[in-house]
């Protein structure tokens, strides 16, 4: 009689470093223990900024993978692991909504032992990004600290001109701390104002930490299912085939028609459905029905 108990997840009772200086670990941790069993190590003398910093202290050298990798082997190489984590996030205008901002987000996991990398990315409109420049904290208005959710989310403020980088004063998160921070900073920039921005390091943005949290979910299945070739954990999106047909004219759209997953380590692929089910894009979309 076969057995009908489910496979083991890959990576049970494993021990997998994350790369972080700021506090990841409380919003990726939890949904790879609850799926996977894994267990996070995050070293203390790893310091993630020497590749590159929001406030433009290091410049982030190459793309978010690329970043993240070398992120996710400073942590294996300080712990002597061979399971790392790493993320890497980017904030600006939405490319489909120019004036909403957008968090893209990717996270991504090295395996040594298989000789495997699996990366998850995610786009999301639910963050607080934002900047504005004054010369008190009442001249801001409140829109500006509603926006940026102050004090639940922290604030950075700098000179708005003059000295790039003195002072710097991150994580603000008290009225008394961005009073005494304007007022030093609107003293020490050329045109009298200080610049604001929101404090996007996870540990000071609980909006970016439930995108960390959503996304490693979406890490811990794709980690979970394993290829249907090689059993290789990390079967998933891997690319996509663009194309969706207009629901009038039937015409290509620019839109998503099938999804592409593959094995991180085998040459196995197959094309898939969207996953949302949709079959047929909105006129809107079609160059011939909305030139």
């Amino acid at each position: 009689m076969v057995s009908s108990a489910p496979a083991e997840p890959p990576y049970r009772d494993r021990e997998v470093v994350l790369s972080t200086k700021h506090g990841k670990e409380r919003a990726i941790g939890p949904p790879l223990r609850a799926r996977l069993g894994v267990h996070l190590r995050v070293p203390t003398d790893v310091d993630t900024d020497r590749l590159g910093t929001f406030t433009g202290e290091v410049a982030r050298v190459g793309t978010p993978l690329q970043v993240a990798v070398r992120k996710a082997r400073l942590g294996m190489a300080a712990t002597g692991l061979p399971l790392g984590l790493a993320n890497e996030g980017s904030f600006g205008p939405h490319p489909g909504m120019p004036f909403v901002p957008a968090d893209h987000e990717l996270l991504l996991f090295v395996d040594d032992e298989l000789g495997i990398q699996v990366a998850v990315e995610t786009l999301s409109a639910e963050t607080n990004f934002a900047h504005a420049d004054a010369a008190t904290v009442g001249a801001l208005g409140a829109d500006f600290l509603r926006q940026a959710r102050f004090p639940s989310h922290g604030l950075i403020v700098r000179p708005n001109a003059g000295p790039e980088y003195a002072p710097l004063i991150k994580g603000i998160t008290t009225a008394p701390a961005l009073l005494d921070a304007v007022e030093r900073c609107a003293r020490a920039s050329s045109d009298g104002l200080a610049h604001l921005e929101t404090d996007m390091r996870a540990h000071m943005n609980p909006m970016r930490q439930a995108v960390l949290r959503a996304l490693a979910k979406r890490m811990a299945q794709q980690l979970a299912t394993r290829c249907p070739a090689c059993a290789t954990p990390g079967w998933g999106a891997v690319g996509v085939v663009r194309g969706l047909p207009c629901e009038v004219c039937g015409g290509e759209t620019a839109l998503v028609r099938e999804e592409i997953h593959g094995c991180p380590r085998c040459e196995h692929r197959s094309r898939l459905p969207r996953g949302d089910g949709r079959r047929h894009a909105d006129p809107g979309h079609c160059p011939w029905c909305n030139p």
